[in-house]
């Protein structure tokens, strides 16, 4: 063997000739100093792979920014989440990408804004409520988890995924987590609607509304009265015929609410149904104990690991140990659970040694969805804190999410950073720490946080950011290389009533399409460096610079038009609606496909001890 220019081992060519004792020892010496060379690199190799950092990436499901102990709250204990803040660097001014659970989650995965990718819709509905729909994030996206797979890291996904399933057939998985980069997936393939528990009622009651059966059978009790008084002869069959399609109509929906659960709610390893439909009793501490059990099998090679809470989204739950110990009825219950879990998380990494060299980082993947009461009238929402609205909005309250990042020896403990940052910076941050880089077939929307972090930079690489609500542009926000000044400007506004309480509750959410928003010209305008809580739109008779900040951020806009490319829209109707063939089902449909066969049984529940 011998070096190449570029310091590989080649094959050397053996030459036919006599063999002699000093040739024997030249021999010999050679193979020892080879074999010396090894056992040295061997060890370089090994340091070398260890220094790769670990991943442990945290989302919560719907929680306020207002809820954490970290971010001023004072009334909901969130011991392990406030010292994992201590222990490293908080974000201040942290943005979903979307205040919607789909698109947002697909920004964070991909580090791109969710239009560039299809997942970005342009009607009312910008969820998959249904699990047996062929939307979903395409698999030409690249995912953070595939570049770090591609790199060596064992990767998983651990709770809720919400970005779709399968395309033509109900085992092709074209969406599932395991066709995006993610080795292991243990979790929800949905999110955790109301149906999914019983007693919290259902999702499907707002469209149940929407549907006139009073009218449709005022309207065949009229014509059967009219008949009967000789005002009108209707024929006996056209009678029959309207009241058999109304008998159906309502049997049909009934049939279907009571399967919904059953269709939709489902808890999967891998691509195998474990449960079906799941049961919220314990599941975070079975899914808890499902992170740790990968932690060990993987602690000495590099992993990545996204923890997706299913929490704190409603139906909302909490195990037993944890019901009634908060001031927040059973919100606040969840909440203390998920803090607990990232207790145990954060625990389990310095057990194995492996807290020095890992980064975590947690956050919500949207505001709280203020919205959400209870079918017997609870409270079942959290809180912006000083921010205006929450979840499906994206006034403040609805994006600005927490933003906490913790890599002992690497980031700073206790900073605070008041920068504009992205959810979608996640990606490029974890490309270049595993020595992927950055793709370059593609825009990428997000920014290393790396600089900012460790303050090798003071300001934000993000000028502009750009607030979608579904498929359409909503807002804009600046700031400027040379101000302090954060600007933000809304081309709509939801119509948000929070004088009465009520918000967007006729509704159940803020809705994005034309009949539910109000259109400004010019934009309204404000300086989120002086309101926060964007309590006053800025006029030009107030802010000498109103016109100047309009133009920049039209012109801005149309920079960033010019970037976007057509591509297939993954929420669109088409891509939304229940295809039976989709359907997942772990038994025949005459057992109304359940089935209970998850192993995992939560070693680590939490007892007084662990508390």
């Amino acid at each position: 063997m011998h070096l190449t220019k570029s310091g590989d081992l080649a094959p050397t060519v053996t030459r036919p000739e006599p063999n002699s004792d000093a040739e024997g020892a030249n021999k010999m010496i050679s193979v020892r100093v080879l074999c010396l060379g090894l056992l040295l690199v061997m060890p370089c190799c090994s340091t070398l792979e260890q220094k790769r950092p670990n991943f442990v990436l945290m989302m919560v499901d719907d929680l306020g920014i207002g809820d954490l102990g970290c971010y001023g709250n004072r009334t909901l204990k969130t011991p392990s989440i406030d010292r994992l803040a201590e222990t490293g660097v908080r974000l201040t001014q942290h943005i979903a990408a979307a205040p919607l659970c789909t698109p947002s989650r697909a920004a964070f995965l991909t580090g791109r804004y969710p239009i560039r990718s299809g997942m970005g819709g342009f009607h009312k509905l910008g969820i998959y409520i249904i699990s047996a729909a062929s939307g979903g994030l395409p698999v030409e996206e690249i995912t953070f988890a595939r570049l770090a797979k591609e790199q060596g890291y064992d990767t998983a996904l651990i709770g809720k995924w919400h970005q779709g399933l399968n395309c033509e057939r109900s085992d092709d998985h074209c969406h599932h987590p395991r066709a995006h980069g993610f080795n292991h997936f243990y979790g929800i393939t949905m999110t955790n609607l109301r149906d999914c528990q019983p007693g919290h009622g259902t999702l499907l009651v707002n469209v149940h509304a929407h549907i006139p059966y009073g009218t449709l059978g005022a309207g065949v009790a009229t014509l059967a009265f009219l008949h009967l008084k000789g005002v009108v002869r209707v024929p006996r069959r056209l009678t029959l015929a309207a009241a058999i399609l109304l008998a159906l109509l309502v049997s049909s929906f009934a049939a279907f609410v009571f399967v919904f659960p059953n269709f939709n709610c489902i808890l999967m390893r891998n691509e195998e149904i474990v449960e079906q439909p799941f049961n919220s009793e314990n599941l975070t501490q079975r899914m808890t104990s499902e992170a740790i059990e990968f932690l060990e099998k993987n602690s000495a090679r590099p992993f990545l690991l996204f923890f997706s809470f299913i929490q704190v989204h409603t139906a909302l739950f909490a195990s037993p140990y944890f019901r009634g110990r908060s001031q927040h009825g059973l919100y606040g219950d969840a909440v203390m659970e998920v803090d607990w879990s990232v207790g145990q998380i954060m625990q389990t990494l310095e057990r194995l040694n492996l807290q020095d060299n890992t980064l975590v980082y947690l956050t919500s993947d949207q505001g709280p969805h203020l919205e959400e009461i209870s079918i017997h009238g609870e409270v079942h929402r959290g809180w912006s804190g000083i921010y205006k609205a929450g979840k499906s909005t994206n006034w403040e309250g609805g994006i600005r999410v927490p933003g906490i990042l913790r890599w002992p020896g690497l980031l700073p403990a206790g900073k605070v950073i008041d920068e504009p940052t992205s959810n979608m910076d996640v990606f490029p941050t974890v490309a270049q720490l595993t020595g992927a880089g950055i793709p370059k077939d593609r825009i990428i929307d997000g920014q290393d946080l790396m600089p900012l972090l460790r303050g090798e930079v003071e300001r934000s690489q993000h000028e502009f950011l750009f607030h979608y609500c579904n498929g359409y542009l909503n807002a804009v926000r600046w700031h400027p290389d040379n101000g302090s000044s954060v600007w933000k400007v809304f081309f709509f506004t939801p119509n948000f009533y929070p004088e009465n309480e009520t918000a967007c509750f006729h509704t159940h959410a803020c809705f994005c399409t034309r009949e539910y928003v109000t259109y400004h010209n010019p934009p309204l305008l404000f300086d989120l460096s002086r309101d926060p809580s964007e309590t006053t739109p800025l006029t030009p008779a107030t802010e000498p610079s109103f016109h100047h900040i309009q133009e920049v951020v039209r012109d801005a806009v149309a920079r960033h038009i010019q970037t976007l490319k057509p591509v297939p829209e993954q929420l669109s109707r088409a891509n939304m609606v229940w295809k039976p063939w989709l359907q997942q089902c772990c038994s025949s449909l005459t057992n109304l496909c359940r089935c209970e066969r998850d192993h995992q049984q939560g070693s680590h529940f939490p007892t007084q001890q662990s508390q």
